[in-house]
């Protein structure tokens, strides 16, 4: 079930690349980006986490913050973010439950054929914990670059 604005966003709490938790609630009082994508390392999610690299000063200057989730396991979460300089936290969803909770998983097509697994999705979270907006089945080049002109962030 997909989220849409005015849902209170599912609270969570996951390992991050460094096996330490964290949790939604750290993140109440200020905008939040939270992004879904399917696998460390691979074409699609290295182009969109590199992309958030790139725009997280003029994001978080704008007063949001970055969270990116995966399903891949601490150890290759931080190999991805050492990797890639990646400054924002990459949490682990390795059952994919969070991910589920906010409509990031389920049928998908991919290279014409349906499989199940994560829907690459970004959901804004405004500073009360609500969905600001929420889109799902984005494209991994140039959504940073349109999410920014929607959020209006220079």
């Amino acid at each position: 079930m997909s989220l849409a604005t005015g849902d209170t966003a599912p609270s969570f709490t996951l390992p991050d690349a460094y096996g330490q938790p964290m949790s939604l609630s750290e993140f109440r009082g200020r905008s939040v980006v939270v992004y879904f994508y399917p696998k460390a390392e691979t074409p699609g999610c290295t182009t969109e986490a590199c992309d958030f690299r790139d725009n997280l000063a003029s994001l978080q200057g704008a007063g949001f913050s970055v969270i990116g989730i995966s399903p891949d396991t601490p150890g290759e979460l931080a190999s991805f973010s050492s990797n890639h300089g990646l400054p924002y936290p990459l949490l682990s969803d390795a059952d994919n439950a969070v991910a589920k909770a906010w409509g990031a998983y389920g049928e998908k097509q991919v290279n014409g054929s349906t499989v199940v697994g994560i829907i690459r999705s970004t959901v804004v979270v405004d500073p009360d914990g609500n969905v600001q907006q929420a889109e799902y089945g984005v494209d991994a080049k140039g959504h940073v670059s349109r999410l920014r002109e929607q959020l209006g962030v220079a």
